[in-house]
């Protein structure tokens, strides 16, 4: 019996669709981020507000799984020569947008009011910072220039577990302390690099001096500030008069970030600060809040560019780099270097000095101000700017500068990741310990609004008060009624506010924060037994009289 070879003819729709489908890694790189915020909004609100976990870890570790090291879809690290230079400008958009999101949302002269206790926060604690990671560096890895070393972060304090147990005060200075931190990361960058490439010392801090300070720190500052009035007078004036509409107000929020960092960087001065500056100069007289109020703008942006972000910075880590031990490189070596810094690069420090910042009440306010000084976007961004300022490495390195940028990536790449983990975890662990508390009242609000929505405008530009709902005031029927089967009448309370018209009655649980100045004094009235006492809430910020409820 004979075979019979079968000929299968080649379509020409099949050659057409081999011609058509092209698998590049741009087209890669589109389906993993766009892949994963559409699968992390899908469940957002069950991992952020129930496992309070959010897409920064999440986002690092989908990045690890798709990259090289795993699944190899997505490799920043194959993209060329132009791979540092990518990187620098993703992270240096990333950082722009955030920092300038900071500046607005914080309340109107904020950095005025505050300017001591930052002060006092931000330049000893990274000095120290500073000072500790460098002398460790050099007793782990003696090869290296230890002075080159310094990790920077941005870190927001956001999201309902931060809100509900999270001082507001401190969420603010955290904010505030953690878009200087990242602004001042050219000081510290500019006299390492200067130290290492300059042959007297006295040329390195007299340039440090005059362009690490002088021209990019002061001048990214006036320049940032000047924008931002600038712009703010602008918009005002072509808001009143007509001249444009809310959503072309709302998309200032990123094209003003682009346009500051894109001026200060072309002229070589410090775009991050430039980008906060403007921010918080542009929101000085809260203008900008009051039209942007409702927008969610800001917000969705957030939350794609850190889902894009940190999945690249999952695919960019290098890991096959952990272990080189020809560059004085090991595991054991990172691990300790990671729990140094760790322990001692913000939180004795902020210990030491917590008493001279009015807005850290007490020690444990202390602790969890230094603790929660991650390492992520401004690390990377600054190890990648460190590398585009040094020679390429040759194999081996030659001299102590390539020697510095074989070896500065890996280092701080490692940090970064265990910072993530660690600090991603951190809030899960203490919802789940308990720890934390927040003190709640449940009040018989008397609330003399026909609207209540316009007693909480009112009220969102004077002290925070979070209600237990989040769909509030439109719950208050419900909570009536449950107060009324618990048999729980609670105290009464009558705020009258510049906003108020007509009385209307409402239950509520409010979370009052700790942070908000707010004096509660419980009264009874002796003249009339049986009548529920009344408690009169003083809040900071809240013009208008507290009146006995009737």
């Amino acid at each position: 019996m004979h075979s019979r070879r079968l000929s299968i003819p080649v379509l020409p729709s099949m050659t057409l669709s081999h011609e058509l489908l092209e698998v590049t890694p741009s087209g890669l790189a589109y389906i993993c981020l766009g892949g994963f915020v559409v699968a992390f909004s899908s469940i957002s609100l069950l991992i952020k507000e129930k496992l309070y976990i959010n897409e920064v870890l999440l986002g690092t570790i989908f990045g690890v799984v798709v990259g090289p090291f795993c699944a190899n879809i997505f490799d920043p690290r194959s993209w060329g020569d132009r791979t540092d230079e990518i990187t620098l400008e993703v992270m240096r958009f990333i950082l722009a947008t955030g920092l300038f999101a900071i500046g607005v949302e914080l309340p109107g002269s904020y950095m005025k009011k505050h300017a001591k206790g930052l002060l006092v926060l931000v330049v000893p604690t990274m000095a120290i910072g500073w000072v500790v990671v460098a002398a460790f560096i050099h007793l782990l890895f003696p090869n290296l220039v230890s002075y080159s070393h310094r990790p920077y972060h941005l870190c927001h304090h956001r999201g309902k577990y931060a809100l509900k147990h999270v001082p507001h005060n401190l969420r603010l200075l955290i904010s505030a302390e953690s878009a200087a931190n990242d602004g001042l990361a050219y000081p510290f960058l500019s006299i390492s690099i200067y130290l290492t490439v300059e042959a007297s010392r006295r040329v390195a801090i007299g340039k440090w001096f005059l362009v690490g300070w002088l021209y990019q720190v002061i001048l990214g500052i006036v320049l940032g500030a000047i924008m931002g009035l600038a712009f703010s007078y602008l918009m005002k004036m072509s808001h009143r008069r007509g001249y444009i509409d809310r959503e072309s107000f709302i998309a200032q929020y990123l094209a003003l970030a682009l346009f500051t960092i894109g001026v200060a960087s072309t002229i070589g001065s410090d775009d991050l600060l430039a980008a906060f500056a403007c921010g918080n100069a542009i929101s000085w007289d809260q203008n900008f809040n009051e039209v942007t109020e409702d927008a969610v703008f800001s917000s969705v942006i957030d939350l794609v560019l850190n889902c894009g972000c940190f999945v690249y910075i999952g695919g960019w880590m290098p890991f096959d780099a952990f272990n080189t031990p020809e560059l004085g490189i090991t595991p054991w070596r990172l691990v300790v270097l990671f729990i140094i810094i760790l322990a001692l690069r913000r939180i004795p420090s902020v210990l030491l000095l917590y008493r001279w910042v009015p807005e850290i009440k007490t020690w444990q306010e202390a602790l969890f101000t230094g603790h929660f000084g991650p390492m992520g976007v401004g690390a990377v961004f600054v190890s990648t700017l460190a590398r585009t300022r040094l020679p390429h490495p040759s194999n081996p390195p030659a001299n102590q500068q390539e020697l510095l940028a074989a070896t500065l990536q890996p280092l701080v790449a490692f940090v970064v990741l265990g910072s993530i983990i660690v600090h991603g975890l951190s809030i899960p662990f203490f919802s789940l310990s308990g720890t934390m508390r927040s003190r709640t009242r449940s009040l018989l609000v008397t609330l003399t609004s026909t609207d209540p929505s316009e007693w909480l405008v009112g009220l969102r530009r004077g002290p925070v008060v979070v209600f237990g709902s989040k769909d509030m005031p439109n719950d208050a029927p419900a909570l009536r009624q449950n107060n009324a089967e618990r048999g729980e009448a609670g105290p009464a309370v009558r705020i009258v506010t510049p906003e108020t018209s007509s009385p209307k009655e409402m239950n509520v649980d409010v979370d009052i924060d700790p942070g908000v100045d707010a004096e509660m004094r419980e009264t009874t009235v002796d003249e009339e037994p049986g009548r529920r006492p009344v408690v009169e809430v003083a809040m900071d910020g809240v013009r208008g009289d507290v009146e006995e409820a009737q």
